[in-house]
C-alpha cells in the first residue's frame, strides 16, 4: 500500500472480529515498532505484547471502561502495551558524548521517552494499516498502571503509555460518525506559516 494511503486510511479501529493474526504479522506490528526514532537512539522502550487469549482476559479487567463502551475490541487478537524507560534516557545522556552527568531530569525540554515511545506505537498503528488490519490505541488510568505492572511483572522503572489493539476489522464496522469528520480540523487552523498566525 501506498504510505499516503495508509496514512489516510488510519483511523482507530474499536471493533474486530476474532480472526487470528498469523504469526509473522504480529512479528512485522511488533518489530516496526524498533525502527522509531528516539532521542540518542536511547530506544528507552519496551512492548509487552499479549496474543494468548488468557493473558489478553488478565489484561481487560484493567480498562474497564473501555470494555463497557466498545464490548468487541475485547476480540482483538493482540494487544500490545508499550512501556517507556525514562532512566534509559538519563543513563544515555550522561555518557561522554552527550555530558549531562548529573542525570538531572529537568534539562529534558520535553518527557523524550514518553514522546519516543508514542511515536514507537504510531508505527505499529500504520503498520497494522499496511497491513490490512484495525489498530487502536487507548489510555490506561492511572489508578490501573500500578495494578497492570503488578499482573504483568512488568518492573516499575517502566511507565505504561497505553496500551494498542490490533486485529481485522468486525464485519460489521459501524461507520464513523459524522461528527468526526466536522471535527477534524484543517490544515489552515493548526499550521502557521513563519509567524503565528500566519496562514
Amino acid at each position: 500500500m501506498e504510505f499516503s494511503e495508509v496514512v489516510r486510511r488510519r483511523r482507530m479501529v474499536r471493533h474486530y472480529s476474532d480472526q487470528p493474526l498469523a504469526p509473522e504479522v504480529i512479528d512485522r506490528v511488533l518489530s516496526n515498532a524498533l525502527r522509531a526514532p528516539s532521542a540518542g537512539f536511547s530506544q528507552g522502550w519496551a512492548f509487552l505484547a499479549l496474543t494468548e487469549p488468557e493473558d489478553r482476559a488478565r489484561f481487560w479487567p484493567y480498562v474497564p471502561t473501555r470494555v463497557e463502551q466498545t464490548p468487541t475490541m475485547q476480540d482483538a487478537p493482540l494487544v500490545v502495551v508499550p512501556l517507556a524507560h525514562k532512566q534509559t534516557y538519563l543513563e544515555r545522556y550522561a555518557e561522554p558524548d552527550k555530558g549531562w552527568e548529573d542525570r538531572a531530569e529537568s534539562r529534558w525540554p520535553a518527557p523524550y521517552w514518553h514522546i519516543d515511545t508514542g511515536m514507537a506505537a504510531l508505527l505499529m498503528l500504520l503498520t497494522a494499516v499496511d497491513e490490512g488490519l484495525g489498530a487502536c490505541f487507548f489510555g490506561i488510568m492511572p489508578e490501573n498502571l500500578d495494578p497492570v505492572r503488578t499482573e504483568f511483572g512488568i518492573p516499575a522503572e517502566y511507565h505504561p503509555i497505553g496500551a494498542i489493539t490490533v486485529g481485522y476489522r468486525a464485519a460489521d464496522l459501524p461507520d464513523q460518525p459524522a461528527r468526526i469528520a466536522e471535527r477534524r480540523r484543517g490544515a489552515g487552523e493548526v499550521i502557521h506559516r513563519g509567524q503565528w498566525g500566519k496562514h
